[in-house]
């Protein structure tokens, strides 16, 4: 008996080694034939199993997987500790199973069955989670939101979402769908728009360049080119779209800038870190790639000197981004001055904005007096007053009435405080409607009174210029329809003002009358 024990003993390892085989066999003849939808029912309830969770600042590799230990380098760049910063993150390993997606009870078959769909269940959900969302409808401003494995290279101005090839829909390394985007928010203006930067997003799942840097804050792409430098331009373009894209990141977030224009960076530093903790970077110039889970190319821009609340990612309105230029310069006044029939009080104030050259008032002098006489304390500030933006907002929110020919120094307005008054004065030149566009109907959301002042004919100095028979007197609009060109050189560059101070007395009288707290 002892002889024969072995003897069993092998005959049952030699049979059992032969089904091995067998057993595979049956299982890789199998796999071909289950049908699709079970894959789908797996990953539901794989996918119902596991908990997901999303950390905003959580550092990630060129894949996507998670990288620890993340420090910020002196220029506000992500890179690791102890490596230089252009030196590509290698991604930390992640355990998919920390939690069992297998039941005890499952056969080993079944697992062997099952491994593919879990390997379907990674790479489609990589695929799910990437994607780009373009709008092109709104009339202002192009835009695009990608998120996932995000590439920007600056040198190329490509913004790439990298997709895994695993996950391509043909199986094969392809350029995906792209988009062309002009980085700034007057996109109707076609001579403007033309010397815009053109950035292109695109997915692909060929093999991208390394990351150089890796971010873990959201990026926001914008031009500073375009009409920049004009004060109007500045806010109604950039800033206040700025405002609403970056305001929900609460300072977390990286600005990508390009068209760069150092100088008007430097100008409106003050907004621009309160909107931005790190420092900006000029994408022109990039060599680097930098990589992303968030990147938005362009501004969300919904009109002139005005935000649309339903339209914006966080529901803020002109009152929210008004509240955030407050803080910028720590501007003291929220509230205008309150007119009472009785008492002693102080004198409301009057800020005169006076142009050079174009658009001046001539007689100012006559304007100054006549403002004093009915009450006002006034100031007036020409181009040299307002240079200086922190100090000069702290002027205007001082006042409680801001008067001035139509142009961009009426931008100020922005920073008058809430029940505060504007008195627009408006050109010769059939120009009441676009006047207002620009800053009469802004001033309603900004909770500003709004007063305009039109010029007649013997008040323009154009009187000087044509006849009285010409087009320019008798019919304005035939010169609006010869285009923009026209009406900026006849009706605004060329033409200043002599106020009848008779005429204006009546609506500065209006202005010092409305000095009442607006209704909540």
């Amino acid at each position: 008996m002892a002889g024969r024990i072995p003897q069993r003993f092998g005959v049952s390892i030699s049979l059992l080694c032969l089904m091995i085989p067998c057993f595979f066999f049956v299982g890789s003849m199998l796999k071909p034939s289950l049908d699709t939808l079970s894959f789908s029912s797996l990953r539901l309830s794989s996918t119902m199993s596991l908990e997901i969770q999303v950390v905003e600042e959580e550092n990630r590799g060129t894949d996507g997987s998670e990288v620890g230990g993340m420090a910020t380098s002196a220029m506000g760049e992500e890179s690791p500790p102890n490596k230089p910063a252009n030196e590509t993150i290698d991604p930390s390993p992640i355990d998919h199973h920390e939690e069992p997606i297998f039941s005890s009870e499952t056969s080993l078959l079944e697992e062997i069955l099952q491994e593919p769909a879990e390997e379907q269940e990674t790479s489609t959900a990589r695929a799910a989670e990437s994607k780009i969302s373009c709008d092109e409808s709104e009339r202002r401003s192009d835009t695009c939101a990608v998120h996932g494995d995000v590439r920007v290279v600056g040198h190329s101005s490509s913004i790439i979402l990298a997709i895994d090839g695993a996950a391509a829909v043909h199986g094969e390394e392809e350029e995906g769908i792209s988009w062309k985007i002009r980085p700034y928010s007057r996109k109707w203006e076609t001579t403007v728009m033309g010397r815009i930067r053109e950035l292109t997003v695109k997915e692909s799942t060929r093999k991208q360049p390394q990351c150089s840097v890796n971010h873990t804050v959201p990026g926001i792409v914008f031009s500073t080119g375009g009409f920049l430098g004009n004060f109007f331009h500045d806010f109604s373009d950039v800033l206040i779209p700025l405002f609403t894209t970056a305001r929900r990141h609460r300072g977390r977030v990286q600005f990508l800038v390009t068209d760069f224009n150092y100088g008007w960076i430097a100008k409106y530093e003050t907004i621009l870190r309160r909107l931005s903790y790190y420092p900006i970077i000029d994408l022109d110039r990039e060599r680097t790639v930098r990589c992303f889970r968030d990147v938005h190319v362009g501004l969300l821009s919904h009109r002139e000197l005005g935000i649309d609340p339903s339209k914006a990612p966080n529901g803020d309105s002109m009152a929210d981004f008004r509240e955030f230029l407050r803080s910028c310069f720590s501007l003291s006044r929220e509230q205008a001055v309150v007119v009472r029939s009785a008492g002693r009080k102080k004198k409301p104030r009057l800020l005169l904005i006076n142009r050079r050259g174009s658009r001046s008032i001539t007689n100012r002098r006559e304007v100054s007096s006549l403002a004093r006489s009915l009450g006002f304390k006034v100031l007036v500030a020409g181009p040299e007053e307002t240079k200086n933006v922190s100090r000069f907002a702290r002027t205007v929110n001082s006042c409680d009435v801001l008067m001035g020919v139509h142009g961009a120094g009426l931008t100020n307005m922005v920073f008058l405080p809430r029940g505060a008054t504007l008195v627009q004065i408006v050109p010769w030149g059939g120009l009441t409607s676009a006047c207002r566009h620009d800053f009469g109907d802004p001033a309603a959301d900004m909770a500003i009174r709004y007063l305009e002042y039109e010029v007649k004919e013997e008040e323009s100095s154009l009187i000087r210029q044509y006849p009285r028979q010409h087009p320019v007197f008798t019919d304005p609009l035939s010169i609006h329809k010869q285009g923009w060109d026209a009406i900026w050189s006849v009706f605004l560059d060329k033409q200043t003002v002599k106020v009848d101070v008779r005429r204006l007395r009546g609506v500065l009288e209006e202005a010092l009358q409305l000095q009442r707290p607006p209704p909540l």
